[in-house]
C-alpha cells in the first residue's frame, strides 16, 4: 500500500513539473507552436530551446535508467522490444506531425492546456481521445 501511494505520489509530482513547464516554456500556446513549425513564414525559433533542453534532460534520463537495476517502483522496466522503423511507426509519425501542425498541440500540451478552458484545447482533446478509441477499436485489433 505504501508503495502504491508512493508511485502516485510521484507520478503526480512529475505531471505537475512536466504541466509547469509546458506552461512555462509556452507550450500551451499553439500560435506559438505553430509559429515555431512554419519555417518559411514568420518562424519564431524559441521553442527550439524548449526541444533542445528535452532532449538534454531525456539524455540525462535515459543515462541514468541504464545504470539502474529496476525502477524504483516496479520489478521491471517496460521499454519497447523492437526498434524496426516500420510502415505503423512511419504513418503513425505523419499523423502525429499533421495533429501538431494543424492543431497547434501535441498530446501532453493538449492536456496540459485543457486547465485553461480554452475552446480550441477541448476540441482539440476530443479529436485526439476520438482518434485513440479508432485505433484501438480498428487498427490494434487488426495488428495484434
Amino acid at each position: 500500500m505504501k508503495s502504491q501511494l508512493a508511485q502516485v505520489l510521484t507520478a503526480l509530482a512529475a505531471g505537475l513539473v512536466f504541466g509547469f513547464g509546458l506552461s512555462l516554456s509556452g507550450m500551451l500556446d499553439p500560435a506559438r507552436v505553430q509559429g515555431f513549425l512554419d519555417i518559411f513564414g514568420a518562424w519564431d525559433p524559441s521553442l527550439a530551446f524548449v526541444l533542445g533542453g528535452a532532449v538534454a534532460v531525456a539524455t540525462a534520463g535515459m543515462q541514468i535508467l541504464r545504470s539502474m537495476d529496476r525502477p524504483a517502483f516496479d520489478r521491471t522496466f517496460h521499454l519497447p522490444s523492437s526498434n524496426a522503423i516500420d510502415r505503423r511507426l512511419i504513418v503513425g509519425s505523419a499523423i502525429f506531425g499533421a495533429g501538431w501542425g494543424f492543431g497547434g498541440f501535441c498530446p501532453g500540451p493538449a492536456v496540459a492546456s485543457l486547465s485553461l478552458g480554452l475552446i480550441q484545447s477541448v476540441i482539440f482533446a476530443a479529436f485526439m481521445l476520438a482518434g485513440m478509441m479508432l485505433h484501438d477499436r480498428y487498427v490494434a485489433r487488426r495488428t495484434s
